[in-house]
């Protein structure tokens, strides 16, 4: 039993230290059996038998040692894992060769209770024919992992079920020996000490309070850094509040209306106001804004193809219109006119409608800057009441703190008093302590001497110690024998070949993918040929369907130009502009006539002209695209 408990106990520490994503199974092997050559030539064989297959079964194995530490071995150590692999490839491939006694030998040479735990959940029938089987399938042939796997197990199962339960009531039995041989301990009751009376602890000095420094004035006084950024703060919120009164009154130029590629038009000449109404108050600056006309945009494929078959459907539909017409049908534009005509007449009533709400937005903020000032006089006068009272209860606060004062000065005077009678008990307690603490340290002088002497032995007998292991390394070492690499090592093993062939087969291996990848590369080329052909001609078709668009769009919005009216002025917008004017004069206190600003108009833009553009943009930077995709398909063919 201990030959095969070493035994596996050698496979074990071989499979801890192999990495699947480092090392490779063949290589791992070699150098296995290098540092295996001290073992006997049997037992050496049967150590690279267990090796070998389970590395090459090493996925199966895993499938059933997972699952086994998630369902039944949540108590096992990690540390098993590879006795685990070892005793799950033994039961499935080697049971029947080994025989069942030679198996029961190896069982109990190892841990009896993971041992059985591990073969209870391996050899049950509900395991094995349920998801063992069904995992181990999507490895290998369903039929084979029946036949040569899953059927022996069933076979061996009673057998190994008898020698699990053996097994257990040989190791509960001995348990139960163990247990009445120990002897039970019989508790006694301690011999304490009674404890000495608590003394009386002396109690700790006051110490002496100095005299604290007089709270300053200052700190019940306001900053006069806040009081200055206060005043500069009302300040600068007046001046802003004046900007942007004049920056409400005053049109900028750039907002006039003037038709598009002519002259700047005329701006009204402005109302004359006294300087003294806004003394400090500077012109504002004109702005100036700036609308990129268009944005390039690139497309990608599918936008050409989804552009190109929206042309087509547009074409289509307006075939099947032609065709109508010829079949007597009749035609909608007079229908079209009239409710172009309408639609013209309710946008201009929704623009007079907004700019009602927006008025009358402003009337209500020029209001509530009235009640605003309104509200300020009111919490002035109300502050200046709420200081008077705040200076009242600031004297009477004065006159209690003195008198406060004045207590405590006579307690701490009494305090001081009684502090002198303790400093004599004090002195006494000091000198008491000062030889208490001398002779510790004399004591712990004592104590590092006879450590420094227990070092200084130990580390000569390390230095003895080293000496004998250097002298050990200098005796000369049996060396490695030569390796051959077109010998084929013999150990039985499917597909086994020597490292010569295997490299002449890699190398035969990586001559046959390179050539279906240039196989594959030249089919994509092709493939990208024949689709940059495609899009090429969608392109010419989409640049023809803009073309004609961009020309219908520009004759129709001449036309539109050419029938569009001045826009009449609604009297309520008029009457609401007074109103905000007279506010306006209240709030800032002075009664200039009010000014009416003359009715903006909407600026038309020339929006068919710039989408016309636009596109052809687009249609450009497709192209150049497309010319720079065939550089690299032609020096493919050239290559």
């Amino acid at each position: 039993m201990t030959y095969y408990g070493r035994c596996i106990e050698i496979v074990t520490e071989q499979l801890d230290k192999f990495k699947p994503e480092k090392d490779n199974p063949e290589l791992f092997l070699e150098a296995a059996s290098t540092s295996l050559k001290v073992l006997s030539p049997q037992k050496q064989a049967f150590v690279l038998e267990l090796l070998s297959g389970c590395l090459h079964y090493r996925k199966l194995l895993a499938i059933v040692v997972d699952a086994f530490y998630v369902r039944d071995g949540q108590l096992c150590l990690w540390a098993d894992y590879s006795l685990f692999q070892v005793l799950c490839y033994l039961a499935t491939f080697q049971l029947d060769e080994l025989g069942f006694q030679l198996f029961c030998s190896i069982v109990k040479a190892l841990p009896v209770g993971k041992t059985c735990k591990f073969l209870r959940f391996f050899f049950n029938p509900l395991n094995l024919c349920s998801w063992i089987k069904d995992e181990w399938s999507l490895i290998y042939v369903a039929a084979h992992v029946q036949e040569n796997w899953i059927e022996p197990l069933l076979r061996w199962q009673p057998e190994v079920q008898g020698l699990l339960d053996q097994l257990e009531g040989a190791s509960a039995h001995q348990a139960s020996l163990t247990k009445a041989k120990a002897k039970v301990t019989e508790p006694r009751e301690f011999n304490l000490t009674a404890p000495r009376p608590r003394a009386i602890p002396v109690p700790d000095p006051v110490p002496t309070v100095a005299k604290p420094r007089p709270v300053p004035q200052s700190t019940y006084q306001e900053p006069k850094e806040q009081q200055q950024l206060q005043l500069v703060k009302r300040f600068n919120r007046l001046k802003a509040e004046e900007l942007l009164l004049l920056a409400n009154r005053e049109e900028l130029r750039c907002a006039m209306p003037r038709p598009h590629g002519g002259p700047p038009a005329q701006a009204p000449k402005k109302q004359q106001r006294p300087r003294s109404a806004l003394p400090h108050i500077r012109k504002a600056p004109k702005l100036t804004f700036y609308r990129p006309d268009h944005v390039p945009v690139k497309l990608n494929t599918a936008a050409i193809l989804r552009e190109g078959a929206l042309y087509r459907r547009q074409v289509e539909k307006e075939l099947q219109r032609v065709d109508k017409l010829m079949d007597g049908h009749g035609d909608f534009s007079e229908f079209l006119e009239w409710q172009e005509r309408m639609r013209a007449k309710d946008r201009a009533a929704q623009l007079a409608e907004s700019e009602c709400r927006r008025l009358q937005g402003k009337l209500s903020h020029e209001e509530a800057g009235l009640a605003r000032q309104r509200v300020v006089r009111e919490n002035k006068q109300k502050a200046d009441r709420k200081k008077e009272q705040t200076a009242e209860l600031m004297l009477q606060c004065a006159e209690q703190r003195l008198q406060e004062d004045r207590a405590m000065k006579e307690l701490v005077e009494q305090v001081a008093e009684a502090q002198k009678n303790v400093q004599v008990a004090q002195m006494k307690l000091v000198k008491s302590r000062r030889q208490t603490v001398q002779a510790m340290i004399e004591e712990s002088r004592e104590l590092l001497l006879r450590r420094l002497k227990a070092a200084e032995e130990e580390q000569r007998q390390r230095c003895e110690l080293i000496s004998q292991l250097r002298a050990l390394e200098t005796q000369p070492s049996r060396k490695g024998k030569l390796v051959d690499l077109t010998q084929i090592h013999g150990y039985g093993l499917e597909g086994e070949m020597s490292v010569v062939e295997l490299r002449e087969r890699l190398t035969l291996l990586k001559e046959t993918r390179k050539r279906e990848e240039a196989e594959r590369r030249d089919q994509i080329i092709q493939d990208k040929r024949t689709k940059s052909e495609e899009l090429r001609n969608t392109l010419e078709q989409i640049s023809l369907c803009r073309m004609a668009v961009g020309r219908t769009a520009a004759l129709r919005w001449e036309r539109k130009k050419a029938g569009a009216a001045a826009p009449a002025t609604d009297e309520r917008v008029l009457e609401l502009r007074r109103k905000i004017a007279a506010r306006a004069a209240e709030r800032l206190g002075h009664t200039a006539p009010p000014y009416v600003p003359a009715p903006r108009t909407a600026r038309p833009q020339p929006r068919a002209q710039l989408e016309a553009q636009h596109w052809q943009e687009l249609e450009r930077s497709r192209e150049h695209k497309v010319r720079g995709n065939k550089g690299p398909a032609r020096r493919l063919e050239a290559a």
